[in-house]
This record gives C-alpha cells, sequence and structure tokens, in this order.
C-alpha cells in the first residue's frame, strides 16, 4: 500500500523533530503503525510488533556495551541492575515522550478512542519500533549516535537515581492505608538556586508528623525521595 502523501507529510515533521531523515519511509510508517490499525485495514499493511521485537533487542546491546565501557569498575550485578533499569517499559515510555512519537502512530478507531497514545506501553513499544527502523534504515552506529545525542542526561540521571522508576510514594502510602488509614501529605520546605538549577526541599507528613524530607531538582522527584527516606526508615524499624 503506496503512502499517502499527509502521511509523507507526518513522516517529514517527524524527521525534522529527531534531526535524522528515512532513506525508506516505509521503515518508519510500519514503526508508526499500531496493530488496531493493521487490524481494521484486514493486513493490507504491517504493525510495528516485529520491529518493536528487533527494537528491543538492540537497545539492550547498546546499553550493555555503554555500560561495560564506562563503568569498568562496577560488578556484573549492578550492571545488570542498571541495566534493567535503563531497558524498561517506565525508561521507554519517557524516551517516547521526548519527540511525541505516539502522536504519530496510526491507531484503530477503537485504541485511539480509548487513548491509546497515552498509555505507557504502547510509548514503549513505539519507541523501540523507530529504534529498529533507524537501525534497518542506516546502522547500529546511527542508532548508537541518534541515543547519545538525545538522550545521554536522561540515560545518566536513571543510572545516578534509583528512585526514579520506584514508587516510594505508593509504597509508603500503601504502607500506612493499612495501618492507619491516614493520608500523607507533601508540604514544599525550600527552594533553593538560580532558575535553571534550583533545588527544592520536601517533606512527607503524617498528620502534624514530619516523617522525612527529601531533596530534589523538581517537587516530584524531592516527593519521591522524602517518601524513599520514610519508607526504608519504616524497613530498618520492622527489620
Amino acid at each position: 500500500m503506496a503512502i499517502s502523501n499527509n502521511r509523507l507529510k507526518k513522516i517529514e515533521e517527524f524527521e525534522n523533530k529527531i534531526g535524522y531523515t528515512f532513506n525508506d519511509k516505509d521503515l518508519i510508517d510500519v514503526a508508526f503503525t499500531h496493530s488496531s490499525y493493521t487490524n481494521e485495514v484486514k493486513g493490507k499493511k504491517k504493525s510495528n510488533e516485529r520491529l518493536e521485537f528487533l527494537g528491543d533487542s538492540i537497545l539492550d546491546m547498546i546499553v550493555s556495551e555503554v555500560l561495560f565501557k564506562h563503568y569498568s569498575m562496577k560488578p556484573e550485578g549492578w550492571l545488570t541492575k542498571t541495566r534493567s533499569r535503563l531497558v524498561c517499559t517506565s525508561s521507554f515510555a519517557k524516551a517516547c515522550e521526548k519527540f511525541e512519537m505516539t502522536t504519530f502512530l496510526n491507531f484503530g478507531n477503537g485504541e485511539r478512542q480509548g487513548g491509546g497514545e497515552l498509555k505507557k506501553h504502547v510509548k514503549a513499544d513505539t519507541f523501540e519500533a523507530v529504534c529498529a527502523a533507524i537501525y534497518l534504515d542506516s546502522s547500529y552506529d546511527n542508532l548508537f549516535k541518534f541515543l547519545k545525542e538525545n538522550y545521554k542526561e536522561e540515560a545518566l540521571e536513571i543510572i545516578n537515581d534509583d528512585s526514579i522508576f520506584n514508587d516510594y510514594k505508593t509504597k509508603l502510602q500503601e504502607y500506612h492505608n493499612a495501618k492507619d488509614r491516614k493520608i500523607l501529605k507533601y508540604v514544599l520546605v525550600k527552594e533553593e538556586g538560580p532558575e535553571h538549577e534550583k533545588t527544592f526541599t520536601m517533606a512527607v507528613k503524617l498528620g502534624n508528623k514530619v516523617l522525612a524530607h527529601g531533596v530534589g531538582k523538581n517537587k516530584k522527584q524531592a516527593e519521591q525521595k522524602a517518601a524513599q527516606a520514610a519508607y526504608e526508615k519504616i524497613k530498618r524499624k520492622n527489620g
């Protein structure tokens, strides 16, 4: 099935966003085709599921290579744990959001109405498919370059902050739901630094009692740090 002019314009819009032009437009068109769409057009187009499969494997390889080369003093256990934080649904969903990749997806009507482009697993799958398309269209080295140029800072943040995908706020609230059924509150204690480099300190409170404090680059991160500190106190206390 030939790619329509409107579709080619959307592909060009995406290419301009990421700074890469596809030689084979069919590859990126397939990467942006959800299985719900192919089900509705009855097999006349391919979905991105096979590209997802390939993208997952290549991204696993790239992340493994980077960690192996740049963290030569770290043991195998640390490498495995860190790779699992980078090569996961949450991480890939965040990567997808940077270029709003799911807004370019062809969805079936039902999936689109059901908010398909907002689903975390759909975002992650789309990112994998796009990466596979770049790899097949050019090379491993070009995909490596694309990832390094666009995601280095985000990857370092994940590597250096193991609380990013650990939802300690939920864990802490669940503990108190079972224990005393009180709602926790998060209160801003202070914010410091220049506009481009602010740090926030948040307190997590149970009633009037402060359970712990947390510091982060934004309020959300500081809340998670505060919840983590409070949760780890509970774990130590309960052995």
